[in-house]
């Protein structure tokens, strides 16, 4: 049984029997989240890309628990240099680690530290296989034709999609995102943190559940088995 605790934005959290995985752990400076970045304690975290609001707090949390960081190969090259454990990969590559597989998707975005534009490799999606079951988690992106191709390969158990619209897919998007997939669950994330991306999840539950999809909705600091 996986546990995934909702943290705000597109920061999760997945807590298996062995294993404690943070993916995108954006939690200082984020005005969502219930908890502070020094309470988590993971022995890995996936990063889907380099922009603040997913990179976050990954230097700190890593450092202070000695965890080792997957990305996308340049911005694993970045954090090696700043003194963090990392092991980098490319898009559609797969790899096993102790808790489970890796494999990262495409995802249309952009992926840069913002400050001084250094650019950080392809962003990415994430395709985690742990413990039997397979989760999804989109990153940033727009709708893609090779989501069903993500979906025809893989028996997603669930799927975070961002339904935020602005810098990734809106609801309308998202809800197409869910029938390519072919997820047997779904959780809108990377909405309501700003003003700009304050779409309602309510809305998406509706729409995505009128195409046969259940939808759970995981309030901040929330989780969901599965």
């Amino acid at each position: 049984m996986l546990k995934i605790i909702h943290h705000g934005h597109s920061a999760f959290e997945i807590k298996s029997e062995s294993h404690n995985i943070l993916i995108d752990p954006f939690i200082t400076g984020n005005p969502k989240a219930k908890i502070n970045a020094a309470e988590l304690k993971p022995d890995f975290i996936l990063l889907s890309h380099a922009h603040s609001d997913h990179f976050g707090d990954t230097i700190d949390i890593a450092k202070n628990n000695d965890a080792l960081v997957i990305a996308v190969h340049e911005l694993a090259e970045y954090l090696s240099s700043v003194g963090v454990k990392s092991h980098g990969m490319g898009i559609g590559g797969q790899r096993e680690f102790p808790f489970g597989k890796v494999k990262f998707t495409i995802a249309h975005h952009s992926s840069s530290i913002e400050s001084n534009q250094l650019y950080m490799g392809e962003p990415s999606g994430i395709i985690l296989n742990i413990e039997g079951k397979c989760l999804y988690h989109a990153g940033d992106t727009s709708l893609f034709l090779d989501m069903k191709l993500i979906g025809d390969m893989n028996a997603i158990d669930h799927a975070l999609l961002p339904i935020g619209d602005n810098y990734t897919m809106g609801i309308d998007d998202a809800v197409k995102a869910a029938e390519f997939l072919n997820c047997k669950n779904v959780s809108p994330m990377h909405y309501g943190t700003f003003p700009v991306i304050d779409t309602d999840p309510n809305e998406f539950k509706r729409k995505v559940e009128s195409v046969g999809k259940k939808c759970i909705i995981l309030p901040i600091g929330e989780s969901v088995e599965i």
